[in-house]
């Protein structure tokens, strides 16, 4: 069993990314009630206008699949369309393996230094 990451960019109409955040918030809650969902949040973009960051967080592909078959999913996507979405780039990620970034010294790591 692998944790699924879903990370990416949605963008919509500038003018009206306020207003499908918020529209999208009763959503962003109700996806965090299901079985299997860790993180699952939407936040605004600070440099590109428009743009809204997605980042979730599933403990397998089974919560994942479920999650697509739900209310929060379904509306959210006709949420986002309402609002002018331009583009969309998001992706999966399936992963094998998660450490701290930081060291028990503190320091920074790149490597994967427990496995």
């Amino acid at each position: 069993m692998a944790i699924i990451i879903i990370s990416g960019t949605v963008d919509v109409d500038p003018d009206q990314r306020e207003t499908a955040l918020e529209a999208g918030r009763p959503l962003i809650e109700g996806a965090l009630t299901e079985p299997g969902c860790l993180d699952y949040d939407w936040c605004p973009d600070p440099l590109i206008p428009g743009r809204i960051r997605v980042f979730e967080r599933w403990e397998d592909e089974a919560s994942l699949a479920s999650h697509f078959t739900t209310r929060w999913y379904l509306e959210m996507r006709e949420t986002i369309a309402a609002h002018g979405i331009r583009g969309a780039d998001v992706l999966k990620y399936r992963v094998d393996l998660a450490e701290p970034v930081y060291d028990d010294s503190g320091n920074p790591r790149a490597d994967f230094f427990t496995a």
